[in-house]
């Protein structure tokens, strides 16, 4: 039997059977990179609000993986050249595409390392690989990056509707319980083709498309931005302002995880220059390292450490508020000095790095829809490739291409934020 076409099944509760082919994809899937993701959810701290969201960027890189292949099949269907090595690296950099996250998702993407974000640490781990791999990732990474002649299949990796995020849309969707999440995947692959060296999609799949952009405006409205996962976020980042204050300080603190010790310890760790030693250490991190450590830092003799990562574990979060505009720097500075007079009153520290802990102003900003440099584009019965918000007849569309910015801030929910 030609190698090629044997598989290892896994079965998604999402997509189904997922076949995964035998060889080079078959081994990455099972190095300790990618199982790493295992131990990472998707969602962060969105667990906290919707029970059922403990799904893990592991099963995220499977279904993309899934999802490649038959959007990859169905375009070879349509007369696309696609060759054999093509088609293998095309799943090779969807499966590693999130290799670079670190604990609880974007939660605290650069908070590990400062000033790089998760595509830059995927990359790196890519080309880590491909040296363990003896160069067998060249094109992998090449479509990744976008450097491979056939733009398309980049697109396939990253781009206004990319395999990505019909995966993730749909599974966190699904395991949310957000309905308004649920998009026609099966319509929108076999609507797909390459148009001059482009993905396109067939004019009878626009009203797919249509539900695709508004699905994904309501999951970042109801999912990704809810106002108490930003709350559970800037808690979590409240722990680790505090730990770093304390080692600035000098105090006592123990740690039980050697990778998030490697990295409170060593400032350099945290800098943009990525060295082996700090790659190897971010690759040992997962949600598991950041919480046996507050398991223990609950008992510390720190009392404002104590306190957070009680709050955490226990689900005690601080209030969010969203605000109808930007707040001004009076205001700001009146909710700070609310803030210090109550942490005074629980017999806590009210100096200005302990209020740093307990009161946040940050604002969210999305885009349901952007098609200034890679929009979507839907191929007409002329042959002529139309951007997509010109050929629905949909007037909301545009709308959805507007991003949306909500200043809010987090506080100690008896902080008055009426004068």
């Amino acid at each position: 039997m030609d190698k090629s076409t044997q598989y290892k099944i896994f079965t998604d509760p999402v997509h189904g059977f997922i076949h995964v082919p035998k060889g080079l994809v078959l081994k990455l899937l099972e190095h300790p990179y990618v199982q790493r993701l295992r131990r990472i959810r998707q969602l962060g701290l969105a667990n906290t609000v919707f029970p059922g969201a403990e799904h893990s960027r592991f099963s995220h890189a499977l279904g993309s993986l899934g999802l490649m292949q038959r959007v990859l099949q169905h375009l070879r269907e349509r007369d696309t050249t696609i060759t054999h090595k093509e088609f293998e690296s095309t799943l090779v950099a969807i499966l590693l595409h999130d290799i670079g996250h670190g604990p609880f998702s974007h939660t605290l993407e650069n908070s590990i390392i400062r000033n790089t974000n998760h595509e830059e640490l995927t990359l790196m781990l890519m080309e880590e690989l491909n040296r363990q791999f003896e160069g067998q990732l060249d094109t992998a990474i090449a479509i990744f990056t976008g450097r491979y002649p056939k733009k398309f299949l980049h697109q396939l990796i990253s781009s206004q509707l990319d395999i990505d995020r019909l995966d993730y849309i749909r599974r966190d969707s699904m395991f949310t319980g957000v309905q308004e999440g649920a998009i026609g995947i099966d319509r929108i692959i076999r609507t797909m083709r390459v148009h001059q060296g482009n993905i396109v999609i067939d004019k009878k799949g626009i009203y797919a498309i249509e539900n695709y952009v508004v699905a994904r405006r309501l999951m970042y409205m109801q999912v990704y931005l809810h106002k108490t996962v930003l709350g559970g976020d800037k808690l979590l980042l409240a722990i680790l302002k505090r730990v770093h204050q304390l080692l600035h300080q000098e105090a006592e603190l123990p740690f039980y995880s050697p990778a998030l010790e490697f990295f409170f310890r060593n400032k350099n760790a945290r800098s943009r220059k990525v060295t082996k030693k700090v790659l190897d250490s971010f690759i040992d991190l997962d949600d598991n390292d950041i919480l046996v450590n507050l398991k223990y830092w609950q008992h510390s003799d720190q009392i404002v450490l104590q306190d957070l990562c009680r709050r955490f574990l226990n689900r005690d979060f601080f209030r969010t508020t969203l605000l109808d505009k930007k707040p001004t720097e009076k205001e700001l500075a009146q909710w700070r000095k609310r803030t210090a007079s109550v942490l005074d009153s629980m017999g806590l520290p009210f100096d200005s790095e302990t209020v740093d802990c307990y009161f946040f102003h940050d604002f969210s900003q999305s885009e349901a829809y952007t098609y200034h440099n890679d929009g979507i584009w839907i191929l007409q019965d002329d042959d002529v490739a139309v951007e997509f918000s010109k050929a629905s007849d949909n007037q909301h569309i545009l709308a959805l291409t507007k991003p949306v910015i909500k200043h809010y801030i987090v506080h100690l929910k008896n902080v008055s934020l009426h004068k």
